[in-house]
């Protein structure tokens, strides 16, 4: 118990480190983009930040719903991906905490960060002030459209990864596959454990 509990404590010590990192450079890359961007760029980079959040949702929970014998048959046929599928099954829970806390809170906390900038862009290109209540009224739909596509898409995403958890896995494996090879760079480290099915 004390052995799994000082890995958690290490684990959520790592998670919290690479969301401070990654959220800094997330944040910088996005202002970086929305600064002076024409506004429909710039919703076109939200809505970008939002997908990217269902998508690392939907790939979390399609983890957690997948099943590692289907991986094994395709490892043994020596089949691109597929040893990296059973690792990220076997890593269920480390997957979706990076995928779902780490990847998807960041592009919430982006994305409201995004639409404020985009918010500004429009309520000054109609010639209003910042504070105006055109201001006001831009922000509330566009914040509520966001919210609705963020909750919406993420909603159709967890239905995709239950109902299609295989497929999804393996196609994340095989990108993740293929950025090791021609980058020569380990994403997924092999761990040594046991099989859930095997439990």
């Amino acid at each position: 118990m004390k052995t799994q509990f000082k890995k958690s404590i290490k684990f959520s010590l790592g998670i919290a480190v690479i969301t401070f990192v990654l959220a800094a450079i997330f944040s910088i890359f996005s202002t970086y983009l929305l600064d002076d961007v024409y506004y429909l760029i710039g919703i076109v980079i939200v809505f970008t930040i939002v997908f990217i959040g269902v998508i690392s949702d939907m790939l979390g929970i399609a983890a957690t719903a997948a099943d590692e014998v289907p991986f094994h048959a395709m490892a043994a046929e020596k089949v691109n991906g597929s040893k990296q599928a059973i690792n990220i099954v076997r890593n269920a829970d480390r997957f979706a905490s990076f995928c779902n806390d780490v990847i998807g809170d960041i592009a919430g906390v982006i994305s409201g960060t995004a639409s404020a900038i985009v918010v500004l862009r429009i309520t000054f290109m109609l010639g209003q002030s910042d504070g105006s209540t055109l201001q006001f009224v831009i922000s509330v739909i566009f914040t509520s459209i966001v919210a609705a596509m963020t909750v919406g898409g993420k909603a159709l995403g967890k239905y995709f990864a239950i109902h299609n958890s295989t497929s999804i896995i393996f196609f994340a494996a095989r990108v993740i596959s293929l950025i090791e090879r021609k980058l020569k760079v380990t994403i997924l480290p092999v761990e040594k454990k046991t099989s859930r099915n095997s439990r």
